[in-house]
């Protein structure tokens, strides 16, 4: 389905984020979006949210099953790949198999439109780029790709594609608005920039964020940031809503360059799966914040 056919909500530039997937959310900090985890939180914290005028994005994984999550005894053996490495609580999934996974997906997703969500963001949708234990090509993570946006559209949900950079030119029209993390870290910003182009001036911007600096001063003159701007862990860029990256706690935005001093430096190798930490005694969302 094109995301022009549909009504659902979408992303306007310069909005400010919360990302958040440790529970309890925070409920007070003074931005539009959160994004938050589909299953750890209840049509009662989307709702609260709501009231206070904001739009709510759910986090789910949608290409490595978690043994933590109360569906993961739907996916059969033989949909169980490889552990994720840096993961070992998770194993990628076979994405060929639609007929298998298409019915976990599609009730996860209505789980996300039940609860009242405005917005999905699919994880772990490069699976081509890794060692998964299944022979998958770009062509497959092209059509599985596909196949998930078009679930949160049927279901009236924005949804958001998560890193895959080089597949950004088969996919811009598929999704409303893409997440990529480390965008700035590794210089990223011109893959994206298909998401924002010709919409509000076609200028991503970055994030400025309070707080101790942690990016030395010779990197932030390198990227033209402010040295007291944090080093993004988990950054975010709209399609109708900016290229922003997170730091800490909330999404700021302000110009880019406007010309990029080299072009995306990981484009074609493994996603941040690789640079995950390798803790094996802490959750996906505690391991997060840790790093945040």
């Amino acid at each position: 389905m094109s995301r022009s056919a549909g009504t659902w909500w979408r992303p306007t530039p310069g909005l400010q984020w919360q990302y958040q997937l440790t529970t309890p959310v925070k409920l007070d900090v003074d931005v539009p979006v959160y994004d938050i985890d589909a299953f750890e939180n209840d049509a009662e914290v989307v709702a609260a949210l709501h009231a206070a005028g904001r739009r709510v994005i759910a986090y789910v994984d949608v290409g490595a099953a978690e043994e933590y999550r109360p569906d993961y005894a739907d996916f059969p053996p033989e949909v169980l790949g490889k552990k994720v490495r840096g993961w070992s609580d998770e194993r990628w999934l076979d994405i060929r198999r639609l007929d298998v996974l298409g019915p976990i997906m599609a009730r996860r997703f209505d789980m996300c439109r039940d609860k009242g969500f405005d917005a999905v963001e699919p994880d772990m949708v490069e699976a081509y780029t890794h060692r998964t234990g299944f022979p998958l090509t770009a062509e497959d993570q092209l059509t599985y790709n596909r196949f998930i946006a078009d679930l949160a559209h049927e279901r009236g949900l924005a949804v958001g594609l998560k890193n895959d950079l080089a597949q950004i030119p088969d996919l811009v029209d598929h999704f409303d608005f893409a997440v990529n993390e480390q965008c700035v870290e590794y210089e990223e910003w011109t893959a994206l920039l298909p998401f924002v182009e010709g919409r509000q001036g076609g200028v991503p911007r970055r994030v400025r964020a309070a707080g101790p600096p942690v990016l030395p001063r010779h990197r932030a003159a390198r990227l033209q940031l402010h040295p007291q701007e944090r080093r993004p862990r988990r950054p975010a860029l709209g399609r109708r809503l900016t290229s922003t990256c997170l730091a800490g706690h909330r999404y700021c935005s302000r110009p880019w360059p406007t010309s990029p001093s080299k072009p995306p430096g990981r484009s074609t190798t493994p996603s941040r799966t690789t640079t995950r930490s390798s803790s094996r005694t802490r959750s996906r969302a505690e391991r997060w914040t840790a790093r945040c």
